[in-house]
């Protein structure tokens, strides 16, 4: 046998209980040909020599929103947490882009006003030419607007927009600030007003971001993308990219369920499903399914449902995201898709919305006698202890993002709703490894950062990215099963543990070179950031290399502006969902 590629003087971690490591891994094809030791190789068409470099399973980042990429017509406002900075940023951009007709920002803080949240009156005077302007939170869940903006979308006049819950103060008011967002921007009428009201989501906005995504995934070392929620009205946007040569790495679309829609809805997302995996592209670049449902919002506005009171807000439980039934519509969205053989994907971050997302799912399974569908609740942070055994019971996948738990990014807002007595519940990661839980680690871009060493780095220390102080420290979890949560069960996840997740014969190609032997960093796990993905290869394919070991692959840092921010310098972002 002449294999196509032999990677050798690795340290190979396969995953693979029958053969945990190796130096040598080969290729043919798309599949791996041989694993084990170096001097028993077959001879290769091609090498590549390691020289001591890790090589592992291509990382799977089971929640990476590849269309809310940096938009190079919008204002960043990383960083920024005063109003001054804010401000400031805003009217430097307004002032340089004078040929655009809405000034547009990203990624703002709820806490950016102390005790309040912002205001229309927070964004006056910034543009001398009185366009609107529109900014949105880091987790993409809450829209804030000028007053221009306002009148604009007729919510001065006591209009309603689709895409968005319009606050109001006690005189009836339009305070500029808008919740709900992500949810009602991804139904159908709430997605096609957004596009024709902000520039930001048209169409080829939105695939320039998809495409600067899938670059900065592939070069850092994730073969395997979930894009976990996909309007139909956007699934083209994939279909596009598959057809271009964009998808880089494999991608799992995840179709958008919105709150309301009914059976009819519910059959046309099994047919698309269906359809598209007996049409399938023979390299697998690109899979429809789960279905993305949401069982409540997020903790920071206070809309995420508690089983009890926000510490600061008494009486004030959030809410459920489907009202019907008494808040229990989502369970039978969940049993009706699950009868229809559909896997989901909810979204549930108060211990409330937990318990419903996982009663949901056990109800599912009672009724339809269905076994393994391996339903997923995301996000899992603040997680009532009698829940935590029902994710292995259940066989239930949480997907969870490490980096969420930081003290740098859930001090104050996040850790203040919640309430020191409930901080022993939050992202759990040990204790549900421990269980025998599935516990699928992901990014939630571009909510906090795509890097999957950052990730790692996170779960190892939970404390922020300049090593500060830890926080609920006993949920650490180690660099080792850090990267098993990103691989091994990263495929359980999607029912591909026979084809990906570990390195052994027969498996896909999908596998990283890494710059150095990260094993080296496990009592260290600062020095995990200085570290970088070597090589990607999907599919057998390299897909991306630096250059230290192969020839160089895949634009350079500095040709994709969110590659450069993102991959190569700070790793610097807020929390979200």
């Amino acid at each position: 046998m002449t294999l196509d590629l032999l990677i050798t003087g690795a340290r190979v971690r396969t995953f693979d209980p029958a053969q945990p490591w190796a130096e040598a891994i080969g290729v043919t094809g798309d599949r791996i040909a041989y694993v084990g030791s170096a001097a028993e190789a077959p001879a290769a068409r091609r090498r590549i020599e390691a020289d001591g470099r890790l090589v592992t399973p291509g990382v799977i980042d089971s929640h990476n929103h590849l269309l809310l990429g940096f938009d190079e017509d919008a204002v960043s406002l990383e960083g920024a947490h005063t109003l001054d900075e804010v401000r400031r940023r805003i009217a430097a951009f307004a002032a340089a882009r004078p040929e655009l007709p809405w000034i547009c920002a990203e990624n703002a803080v709820y806490a950016v006003v102390e005790n309040r949240r912002p205001n229309a009156h927070d964004l006056a005077g910034l543009d001398p030419q009185g366009r609107p302007i529109f900014v949105t939170t880091y987790d993409q869940h809450s829209v804030w607007l000028d007053r221009r903006a306002l009148e604009v979308l007729g919510v001065a006049d006591g209009g309603e927009i689709a895409w968005g819950r319009a606050e109001r103060d006690a005189d009836g008011e339009a305070t500029g600030w808008v919740t709900d967002f992500y949810t009602s921007a991804m139904t159908v009428a709430g997605l096609a007003a957004l596009q024709r009201d902000i520039p930001m989501y048209s169409p080829e906005r939105r695939y320039r971001k998809l495409q600067s995504s899938m670059r900065m995934a592939t070069a850092l070392g994730i073969t395997t993308v979930v894009e976990p929620q996909v309007p139909l009205a956007e699934l083209p946007l994939f279909e596009r990219a598959l057809a271009e040569g964009v998808l880089s790495s494999r991608v799992i679309a995840a179709l958008f369920h919105p709150v309301g829609a009914d059976g009819g809805f519910r059959r046309t997302l099994s047919d698309t499903i269906a359809n598209a995996a007996e049409n399938a592209d023979a390299s697998g670049l690109l899979r429809l399914g789960p279905v993305k449902l949401y069982s409540d919002d997020v903790i920071e506005p206070h809309t995420a449902l508690m089983l009890d009171d926000y510490a600061n807000r008494p009486g004030r439980r959030g809410r459920p995201s489907y009202a019907g039934n008494g808040g229990r519509e989502l369970v039978d969205v969940v049993t009706e898709l699950d009868r229809l053989g559909l896997q989901t994907h909810t979204h549930a971050t108060g211990d409330g919305g937990i318990r419903l997302a996982l009663d949901a799912i056990e109800h599912a399974q009672r009724v339809n006698g269905t076994v393994d569908r391996r339903h997923g609740v995301v996000h899992v942070e603040c997680l009532h202890p009698d829940d935590l055994p029902r994710f292995a019971g259940l066989g239930a996948t949480a997907a969870m993002q490490p980096r969420h738990c930081s003290p740098d990014l859930v001090a104050g807002t996040w850790m203040e709703n919640v309430g020191e007595e409930r901080w022993d519940r939050a992202w759990r990661f040990r204790s549900l490894l421990d269980s025998g839980a599935t516990v699928a680690f992901s990014s939630d871009w571009q909510v906090g950062e795509m890097d999957p060493l950052v990730g790692v780095f996170s779960a190892a220390t939970r404390a922020a990215l300049d090593g500060g102080d830890a926080w609920t420290a006993g949920e650490r979890v180690g660099f080792d099963r850090s990267l098993e949560a990103y691989t091994v069960h990263g495929a359980r996840a999607w029912h591909l543990e026979g084809s990906r997740g570990r390195l052994a014969v027969g498996m896909d190609a999908d596998l990283v070179v890494w710059s150095g032997d990260l094993y080296t960093h496990e009592h260290e796990p600062s020095g995990l950031l200085g570290e970088h993905a070597e090589v990607t290869m999907v599919g057998g394919r390299v897909v991306h290399s630096r250059g230290a070991v192969a020839d160089v692959v895949g634009a350079a840092a500095a040709a994709d502006p969110a590659a450069g921010r993102e991959v190569f310098d700070a790793h610097a972002h807020e929390h979200g969902h």
